[in-house]
Parts: C-alpha cells; sequence; structure tokens
C-alpha cells in the first residue's frame, strides 16, 4: 500500500527527548516499511525515518527558538498533504482533529489515532459536526469520555522489538520515567519508595506548565528519602535505567489513554506497579506483568512481592503483545477495511 503518515510539527520523529506520540509515529512507519510498504512521513526536517521524508518545517517546533506562531507550520503541513493526497491510498493522521475538514473533503480513505485524553468539554460539540471522521483509541478506556466518536478500532501502542533489552533488575532501585506533573503523580512515587524502604530513581522533565507543581509538592519530598532526580534522559539510556530497576512505579492519577512507559518496562523485563486507572488494566497482567493496585498502601505492598514476578515471561508478554510490528500489521488491516468501504460504500 502507499500510505501517508501525518505526525505532529512539535517534536521531530522520533523525538530527541519526551514525545510520546512522535515516538509511535516513527515505529509504526518504520514497521511499515520494513513490512514491504511505500510510506511517506509528512513531519518535521529532523526527522530520521525508513519512510520517505516530507519535511513540512525544518526542524521541531519545541526546538526551534524562532518560531512564534505554532499554527501556521501545522496549517502548512496540512495543504502539503492536501496537494499529495492522490498519490496514497490511505492517509493516516496523527493531528488530532486538526485534520477534520481537510481529510472530509479529499475523497482519499483516512484514519486519526487520537493520542490524547478526550474529557475536555468542547469536544462534545466538535465531535457531534465530526461524528462522521473514523478515529482509532489508543486504548477502549479512552473511549469513555467521548463514546459518540466514529471508532473504527482500537489499537494498543508498541515499539520496535530490538529497541529496549531484557536488564538484571538488580539496581536495588524503584524507577519513575515521564512527566513531573499533577496527572503522573511523581510525589505518590517518592512516598511509595520510602514508605517500601528502597531507592527512587526519577528520569522526568518538568514543563513550564508544571514547574509550580514541582516546586510546591515534588521539592519538598525530595530531602525526605533515597532519591535520585536524573531529569530527561534519551532513548539509548532507558535500557540501562528501566533493566537496573527492581519495578516502574506508575501511580497514575488521571484517565491515562495508554501509556508508553509501562510497555518500555515490560521489554526491559521490568515489572510495573501501576495504579487502576485508564489502560493500566488493558495494558498491564496482574501478578504476571506487574501489580496493579488502588492506593499508595497497595503498592507498598506490592514492592515487597516483585521477587514473585518472572522477568522472563514480562518480556515474553512484551514480545507477544506490543511489538511495532504487531501494532502495525493491526493498522494495516485497519487501512485495508478502510479502502474498501471507500471503494463500496460499506461501513467500516
Amino acid at each position: 500500500m502507499k500510505i501517508a503518515q501525518v505526525a505532529p510539527l512539535t517534536e521531530a520523529v522520533p523525538p530527541k527527548f519526551y514525545g510520546g506520540t512522535e515516538r509511535v509515529v516513527a515505529y509504526l512507519t518504520d514497521a511499515l516499511v520494513e513490512l514491504g510498504h511505500d510510506v511517506t512521513l509528512f513531519a518535521s526536517g529532523d526527522s530520521l525515518t525508513k519512510a520517505k521524508l516530507h519535511a513540512c518545517w525544518p526542524r521541531a517546533l519545541r526546538l526551534d527558538p524562532d518560531v512564534k506562531d505554532y499554527l501556521a507550520p501545522t496549517f502548512m503541513e496540512l495543504e502539503m498533504v492536501a496537494r499529495r493526497a492522490q498519490e496514497f491510498d490511505v492517509i493516516h493522521s496523527h493531528l488530532d482533529y486538526f485534520g477534520y475538514p481537510l481529510l472530509k473533503r479529499l475523497g482519499v480513505p483516512s484514519v486519526t489515532t487520537l493520542h490524547g485524553r478526550l474529557d475536555m468539554p468542547e469536544l462534545q460539540p466538535l465531535y457531534g459536526l465530526y461524528g462522521d471522521m473514523p478515529v482509532v483509541s489508543i486504548s477502549d478506556s479512552q473511549r469513555a469520555p467521548l463514546p459518540q466518536a466514529n471508532y473504527v478500532a482500537t489499537i494498543l501502542h508498541g515499539l520496535p522489538q530490538d529497541l529496549l533489552q531484557k536488564g538484571p533488575g538488580t539496581g536495588g532501585y524503584l524507577a519513575f520515567l515521564g512527566r513531573i506533573s499533577p496527572e503522573k503523580a511523581p510525589d505518590a512515587a517518592i512516598r511509595i519508595a520510602a514508605k517500601a524502604g528502597m531507592k527512587i530513581k526519577m528520569a522526568a522533565k518538568v514543563d513550564k506548565v508544571d514547574e509550580d507543581y514541582y516546586k510546591t509538592t515534588v521539592e519538598p519530598l525530595l530531602p525526605q528519602g533515597d532519591i535520585e532526580f536524573i531529569g530527561e534522559i534519551a532513548e539509548h539510556q532507558k535500557t540501562e535505567f528501566l533493566g537496573n530497576a527492581a519495578a516502574l512505579v506508575f501511580p497514575i492519577a488521571w484517565r491515562e489513554p495508554f501509556g508508553l512507559v509501562m510497555i518500555e518496562a515490560m521489554a526491559c523485563g521490568t515489572p510495573v506497579i501501576a495504579f487502576n486507572n485508564g489502560s493500566v488494566p488493558e495494558v498491564l497482567e496482574d501478578g504476571l506483568t506487574g501489580f496493579i493496585v488502588e492506593n499508595e498502601e497497595q503498592a507498598v505492598a506490592a514492592v515487597a512481592k516483585i521477587h514473585t514476578l518472572d522477568r522472563d515471561r514480562i518480556r515474553a508478554e512484551f514480545d507477544r503483545r506490543f511489538t511495532a510490528h504487531h501494532m502495525a500489521q493491526n493498522y494495516l488491516k485497519l487501512y485495508a477495511r478502510l479502502a474498501k468501504t471507500q471503494r463500496t460504500g460499506t461501513n467500516p
């Protein structure tokens, strides 16, 4: 198939550091190429891909200090997609609802993966207008706040099979990986580690919008336990960071649409202790790949049981369910359905 992948321009594909959506787009795009398909990636010019790159802006917007209007490059990207639309069998957008007015009118099969939260009140009237746009959820749980959207599939994320390696888990610490923000609850992770009597290493970024939260809620906790704050880490550092951890702590405080860090830990054979929220029960199997808990006290109790989990089994579950090729094959089935729908006028 000839496939267009349309990525956000905020980060490169893959991102240099933090950026879940762009990483998934990178993994999917490369996997589609490896499976023999003709793929064009619309993204920033500093992206690295096995597909044909159509550079819509010279570099990632977050790393370009000269950019003052982030929407202008995105509108340029949409026009570039429109001018080439007839070259493709399917257009796969990762721009949320930004592409809808265009995709409705191109006459080419299209689908949009919804990567973020769907509980904002403005989305209700928006999907009253765009309720016919085919969309993919990244977990069944993600759909709950917006049941009226035209979901054509739920497709879980995947990572390249050789991206991360199984580690021994002998570092004697718990890991926290992601963003310092209220919904990720790093303060809970710190308290869990302290109550469990374990060191915690935190590899996390602090966005400007979360600086006050960090200073008022997280920073005061740092002297109270055995805590090593590493800051943002790159992809090549994750095997060592996660592979040496006894467990990943994921005390999520919101309806997490997916939680890529959970499958990163699984790829390293590292069990995950996660709060029962959002996608967690769809990604983890309690007692096999980690422990799903309801509160901090249960999380502390779970730390004492992590030695009972088999790191080889955890890695095997990653290989079975969460590789990029598995994700790409699921999308290919969907693309074929969408193309058939376009030809026959039936529902996907």
